[in-house]
């Protein structure tokens, strides 16, 4: 088994790859690589997206990518590989980003990405530090096998994932109102938290992407 994490020039990726490759030992996940080789992304049975920054930089960054991009866009379009996007790499998974100028995103899970506007004047943005998460409808997925509602995570962002379908946002935390945590359907599933900061719970997400078979 081979996870790639994809590597398009938008963020450091060290701490992504130390903590896929620890989980990756821990649950006998295979092998996992960064990468900007699209071969090795065409023959990957997972595929991890971060992101780090903002919207229009990361998708242009990843369209400019153009092996790295189609090769992705097959391998979960049409193969059906397990995907996982992270901060950033999630919201790309929207239709739209609202962020600086409308941005189109990859359509896979209907919604726009928004700014952060909380019910409460006193809370900041961006939304930073450990916030519970709730996930919604009691879902069974498999990415929160062992994770519970309550469960801490380590947000940095100042827009959020707007999600037109409910069934399709798995998990949200309160900060002056709904701000979505965890999306997915299919073989996608997106993290709006860092899972590598997010200490052992974190670290149990990653372990349940590497061996989820959707």
């Amino acid at each position: 088994m081979l996870t790639a994490i994809i590597d398009y020039e938008s963020g450091n990726l060290h701490s992504a790859e130390k903590a896929f490759q620890r989980m990756a030992r821990e649950v006998d996940g295979g092998e996992v690589v960064v990468t900007s080789d699209a071969d090795v992304v065409a023959r990957a049975d997972r595929l991890v997206l971060p992101g780090d920054g903002a919207f229009p930089a990361c998708a242009e960054e990843l369209r400019g990518h153009r092996g790295i991009y189609e090769a992705m866009v097959e391998a979960v379009e049409q193969n059906g590989r397990p995907f996982l996007g992270i901060c950033v790499g999630m919201q790309l998974m929207a239709t739209t980003g609202h962020e600086y100028r409308d941005t189109p995103g990859l359509g896979w899970v209907a919604g726009d990405v928004v700014k952060i506007t909380p019910s409460d004047s006193a809370l900041k943005v961006p939304h930073m530090g450990w916030n519970n998460l709730v996930i919604d409808h009691d879902h069974d997925h498999a990415i929160f096998d062992g994770i519970t509602s309550g469960d801490h995570c380590y947000f940095v962002h100042s827009y959020h994932f707007r999600v037109n379908d409910p069934a399709e946002r798995l998990a949200h935390v309160d900060y002056g109102g709904d701000v979505t945590a965890v999306i997915g359907r299919d073989t996608m599933v997106g993290m709006q938290f860092h899972p590598e900061k997010s200490q052992d719970i974190g670290l149990r997400m990653i372990g349940n992407f590497l061996t989820w078979t959707p």
